[in-house]
């Protein structure tokens, strides 16, 4: 199988998760003029903890694909498949314990973290997705050890495809039941987008003459699988934590800010189904990038290339601030915009995403340099990391957020400070241990320089088009899709990436095609 370089790979899993998002975003839509930001914020309530759960199990695909990555460099091919057998039966094994403590346990959960008991609907629905998502994790992970990124960009819009297609139909068969139900409805497309991904991934798996029956003599190596994936998992669990706060102590904070029940469900809806939902469309890069960057890394490290190790670090870096700074100031001008173009008429919340959007660079960076950690083997490292980021969130969030006049907005401030914190110690550890010393001109300055004057460029366009044709939407399109091509063009003019070096690329493809 032949393998991708880290930007090919992040290419492909970064165009088909920002297709996902895309879809994702749809799927918001439809369900924000079905059941408003009260429905978003009952199905929002039950969300962080279906992803406590993915990141609890996030580990175990990470393992995969390092373990793979590092017996397909010694060309052992049937341990590599022997891997994935036992990760499949850890995986199920974690998957059943979840969906079942679920189904017992709802109502339970509801009334314990104090939820609005209308969200307990939206909890039982998305209890059998975990079972599934456990298959997508295993054979994700193994073809991104195997560094062919495709079928993991493929799965994830299918995955998306039914989550919207199932999900935006439920919600409007058991809108007229009421809202909770929608919300419910809605819920349950994660379990029909994980059940026909995995579908995918398993018949790909056979279709590229792999087989899970293998003539080798069983290892034991889940004990190995659970040394290299409990940090990991912790640290994404910690990271998920994060989430599952504001869904715990956010509405409860409003509530004493005076705030009404109602008033706090929709505030908590505009925070996680809106603003959260458009800082993650460039967060969707970043693992991309993320999930390249760990077998990559991997294997340099255990063939002790340290120079490419230094050179792929530099790069993956470089490549997340050329990811976040746009993003950063793209939704920082533009966020009243950009809600009103993907939710008309219900653009509530600006405010909220216009200042979350600080926090994008931050996250971003600890994402990298996490998976630059795990590539060479330091796993406990950015989790003891994340979890000092995420002490500083929950202190600044429970002080903050019953404050009357910051209210919601101690969400925004604790986030921010949060994944702050984390990717600063995240890159001092990854400077420390790599000796690496990192050219901030190059991976900070350029590309700050490059958004600056992409941003200048979108809101003058926006306000000259606006003027002419009166209309946000149109506005919004011309001046985004300008602001793209002026930020790619100034990508090659300040020598962020060499135009050289990516027309000798294409011209050594061409030269291969037509051999």
């Amino acid at each position: 199988m032949k393998k991708q370089s880290i930007a090919k790979a992040t290419a492909v899993l970064g165009i088909a998760g920002i297709f996902a998002k895309f879809l994702g975003i749809f799927f918001r839509w439809p369900l924000i003029m079905l059941i408003g930001d009260e429905g978003i914020g009952y199905y929002q309530m039950s969300y962080p903890l279906y992803m406590f759960f993915i990141a609890m199990a996030s580990g175990i695909p990470v393992a995969i694909s390092k373990m793979v990555s590092e017996r397909n460099a010694t060309n052992n091919k049937e341990e590599a498949i022997l891997v994935l057998r036992q990760a499949i039966f850890l995986m199920l094994v974690m998957g059943v314990a979840f969906t079942l403590f679920i189904y017992c346990f709802s109502r339970q959960i509801t009334i314990t973290l104090k939820w609005d008991q209308k969200a307990y609907y939206s909890l039982l629905a998305i209890a059998l997705a975990p079972l599934f998502i456990c298959i997508v994790g295993s054979f994700r992970g193994f073809f991104q050890g195997q560094q062919n990124m495709n079928p993991t960009a493929i799965s994830q819009i299918i995955e998306q495809l039914g989550r919207v297609v199932v999900g935006v139909t439920l919600a409007y068969i058991l809108l007229p039941k009421g809202i909770e139900y929608a919300a419910g409805g809605a819920a349950f497309g994660a379990v029909a987008g994980a059940f026909f991904s995995s579908i995918y991934l398993i018949i790909t798996f056979y279709s590229k003459k792999f087989s899970l029956a293998i003539n080798i003599k069983e290892k034991w190596m889940i004990g190995k699988l659970l040394y290299i994936a409990i940090p990991i998992s912790i640290g994404a669990a910690v990271s998920s934590v994060m989430g599952l706060i504001d869904s715990i102590i956010v509405p409860q904070k409003l509530l004493i800010a005076g705030f009404s029940q109602r008033e706090a469900t929709m505030l908590y809806g505009q925070l996680t189904g809106k603003a959260f939902v458009l800082v993650n469309v460039p967060l969707t890069l970043s693992i991309a990038l993320c999930a390249s960057i760990v077998p990559i890394i991997s294997e340099a490290f255990i063939l002790d290339k340290l120079e490419e190790v230094h050179k792929k670090t530099q790069m993956a870096i470089g490549v997340s601030m050329v990811i976040a700074l746009p993003s950063c100031f793209g939704l920082y001008f533009m966020s009243y915009q950009v809600l009103n173009l993907i939710f008309p008429g219900h653009g509530d919340g600006y405010n909220i995403l216009k200042y979350l959007s600080i926090a994008i660079p931050f996250i971003i960076l600890a994402q990298t340099c996490t998976a630059i950690l795990q590539g060479i083997g330091r796993y406990s490292i950015p989790v003891k990391n994340l979890f000092f980021g995420c002490f500083v969130k929950i202190v600044i969030t429970l002080i903050l957020v019953s404050v009357p006049n910051i209210n919601i907005y101690g969400a925004v401030i604790g986030t921010i400070f949060g994944y702050g914190t984390a990717a600063v110690l995240n890159l001092l550890r990854v400077k420390k241990i790599l000796k690496l010393k990192l050219n901030i001109h190059e991976v900070i300055i350029k590309p700050a320089y490059a958004s600056v004057i992409m941003i200048i460029s979108v809101v003058i366009l926006f306000a000259n088009v606006y003027n002419i044709t009166k209309s946000n939407g149109i506005s919004c399109l011309i001046s985004i899709s300008a602001g793209m091509v002026i930020y790619i063009a100034l990508t090659f003019i300040f020598g962020i990436f060499d135009y050289t070096r990516v027309k000798s690329r294409i011209k050594k493809k061409n030269i291969y095609k037509e051999h």
